[in-house]
């Protein structure tokens, strides 16, 4: 595997007066034919605010057969799935809840 991308996932944290911090991106580009599992969370419900402070934005799974945005397919949170030589599984964390009225 090679990775391709690993930056922050840019307002990915909930507002407040201190805000949540931001997620993660992550490309990683497959080099053999292989099973992938993913063990992730927070897919589906947004990370909560406290004290007034807004919900972090939900994680994403994604998988680029050969590379290709265009053909692009999400993943859910808890997944098992053969790849090919040339795909990319882009991950892309959540971001925390933010706390206090901003």
């Amino acid at each position: 595997m090679r990775v391709l991308r690993y930056r922050l996932r840019s307002s990915s944290g909930g507002a407040g007066a201190a805000g949540g911090g931001d997620g993660i991106e992550r490309d990683v580009q497959v080099l053999e034919d292989c099973t992938v599992s993913l063990i992730t969370e927070r897919r589906v419900s947004r990370p909560w605010g406290l004290d007034g402070g807004d919900p972090g934005a939900v994680g994403e799974n994604w998988l680029l057969p050969g590379g290709d945005e265009s053909g692009a397919q999400r993943l859910p949170d808890k997944c098992t799935v053969e790849v090919h030589a040339g795909d990319v599984v882009r991950l892309l964390t959540p971001g925390g809840g933010g706390y206090g009225l901003a």
